[in-house]
């Protein structure tokens, strides 16, 4: 059996689809009619803080590809108990300063990331472009670094994730078909949210998403700037191209990718 084959296999009897750094491969789906599990280290946030709001957008069509995302069985923020308890010191800062956390994606499935470059490769598909890149080229997304084959979010502590000012306010629910606005434009323009104007809406593939882009300037940059600074102190480091993006310093899992899906079944009884 070769060294790959073996990993597969072993993935298989574990109930995960793992990716190591020393093979840099994906090994293959858990056999047929068995479900991946996520390992006993995952929770779900909800348990963990009830009081973060959740807008798992990839389990509606609100998103980039512009319908549920393959992975997302339930809308619910799965992560490692590491992450959630980094996640639950920060709340507790926010919640002191009337504000509340509220996180878009946690946990993502393979299967979701491979979702992702299937839909960036059919340069026909643009139905979103006008709100989450309407200056993008579909066919850069790869070169320029929006689109990859693989996520950290799929190792369990990375988080997509925004403020939102206290009392929170509904956020109504998008209707498919309906008109776009540019991700960029006035946050009175753009498609309502709950959150703090941070000068761009989630996954706005454009350099405006970039943390320190020196033309985010006034409340929107003080927003960033407390957003970042508060999660640096609860353990958690941000990705400089997005805003909204954080991984926890000391990863449970830094060299695993899993694929079960996100649902409270897939989580250790």
């Amino acid at each position: 059996m070769t060294r790959r084959a073996a990993l597969a296999a072993s993935s298989v009897l574990a109930g995960l689809l793992v990716t190591t750094a020393l093979t840099g491969a994906p090994a293959a789906h858990a056999a047929k009619g068995m479900e991946p599990k996520a390992p006993k280290e995952f929770v779900a946030l909800s348990d963990a803080d009830p009081t973060i709001l959740q807008e798992i957008r990839y389990f509606t069509p609100h998103n980039f590809v512009g319908e549920p995302v393959d992975g997302y069985r339930q809308p619910m923020c799965l992560v490692t108990k590491d992450t959630a308890k980094a996640l639950h010191r920060a709340q507790k800062s926010f919640l002191k300063r009337g504000y509340t956390l509220k996180v878009y994606d946690c946990y993502r499935p393979q299967r979701a990331v491979d979702h992702f470059v299937r839909w960036a490769k059919d340069l026909q598909d643009e139905r979103m472009k006008a709100e989450f890149y309407p200056r993008v080229e579909k066919n850069r997304l790869f070169e320029d670094g929006y689109i990859a084959e693989k996520s950290g979010h799929s190792r369990g502590s990375t988080v997509d994730l925004t403020i939102v000012k206290l009392p929170a306010q509904p956020t109504r629910p998008y209707v498919p078909g309906e008109p776009l606005t540019d991700c960029a434009a006035p946050k009175s323009e753009r498609f309502p949210d709950n959150s703090v104007d941070t000068g761009t809406g989630f996954d706005c593939f454009d350099t405006l998403s970039h943390t320190e882009d020196p033309r985010i300037q006034g409340e929107q940059r003080a927003n960033r700037h407390l957003l970042k600074t508060t999660l640096d102190k609860a353990g958690f480091k941000n990705l400089p191209e997005e805003w909204w993006h954080y991984t926890l310093k000391k990863e449970t899992f830094p060299d695993t990718y899993f694929d079960f899906p996100v649902s409270r079944r897939s989580l250790p009884r």
